[in-house]
């Protein structure tokens, strides 16, 4: 498989990184404004390739033109977020460098799928999705995966067992609205104060773990000045997710056309990414408070989108 990642920044670097390990992928193309850094960072990264347990990765520097017959191009340029800043500051500046990189992918790599990182995630990926010809189903946006994350492993740590075993989605927008969907939380099919009952006493203020789960990159922000490697991590799920066509459940940003009674947004609900991208986005039965935070998370968003001028 070959990837262009867009952007050598500190998030674009990580996730060349990443796909190194990745066993699918043979050859990343990293393209950037700044050119110069992005051949340090691919100096840096081929002197590794000695040290891995999978295949050599060939790992280059180019431009669009090296982009062809990419199978994905991962969009992580752009300004990232500053302190004092939402996700949603950087929505206007960042549609404009999304125009720019669109223009280039689409004439060499028009069959590429997209996976967008850049921020504000839900607003670019929905402008992607209106700014190419390409379906929706090969238009992913990381979403709420990294939020998702963050919330397993706080729960797993609160009931002492390994972070794979809970089944939890956060869902909506990356960003202030984004909720978790406790009504589908559990524990290897058990309810999470059943397990507990079962395995450890543990209480779990749910209202105050959401909010860790929201607030963990802001927190993350202002210790290192920027976040990398879990969005890294995110986006080599999904590559593998779509390498070895894994038909995964995966809580991405996706282009919405009536689920959930909404459209003309992007926002993370459920679905399955296989080898065609999203290949089905899934309707769960949420509870109405779910519905009602959903929809709020929904027309937050299609303000920022209008706002941008999409």
């Amino acid at each position: 498989m070959k990837v262009a990642v867009i952007g050598a920044g500190k998030v674009g670097s990580a996730v060349v990184g990443d796909l190194m390990h990745v066993g699918a992928v043979s050859e990343i193309v990293l393209v950037s404004r700044d050119r110069f850094r992005a051949e340090g960072e691919v100096l840096d990264y081929q002197h590794t390739t000695s040290f891995t347990h999978y295949p050599c990765v060939n790992v280059t520097v180019g431009g669009y033109e090296d982009c062809a017959d990419a199978d994905l191009a991962v969009i992580a340029a752009g300004p990232s977020i500053e302190k004092g800043q939402t996700r949603i500051d950087l929505a206007a500046q960042n549609v404009q460098v999304l125009r720019e990189i669109l223009q280039g992918l689409d004439r060499h790599c028009p069959g590429s799928q997209l996976i967008v990182v850049t921020n504000p995630v839900d607003v670019l990926t929905y402008a992607a999705y209106r700014l190419s010809d390409r379906p929706r189903n090969r238009v992913i946006g990381t979403g709420t995966m990294i939020d998702t994350a963050r919330l397993i492993r706080s729960i797993a740590a609160a009931y002492r067992i390994d972070p794979k075993n809970v089944f939890v989605y956060m869902l909506g927008e990356h960003g202030e609205t984004s909720f978790a969907a406790w009504s589908m939380a559990n524990i290897c099919g058990l309810g999470l104060e059943e397990f507990g009952r079962l395995h450890v006493a543990a209480s779990l203020d749910r209202a105050a773990e959401e909010e860790r789960a929201k607030q963990a990159g802001y927190e993350i922000l202002r210790r290192k000045g920027y976040t990398s490697h879990g969005i890294a991590a995110a986006v080599a799920r999904l590559v593998i997710a779509i390498a070895s066509d894994e038909k995964c459940i995966l809580p991405v940003s996706v282009p919405l056309e009536g689920e959930y009674g909404l459209r003309n947004t992007a926002l993370s609900v459920p679905c399955v990414v296989g080898a065609g991208g999203v290949e089905k986005v899934l309707e769960f039965p949420l509870s109405l408070e779910e519905r009602r935070r959903l929809q709020a998370s929904a027309d937050h968003l299609a303000a920022a989108i209008q706002q941008a001028g999409l």
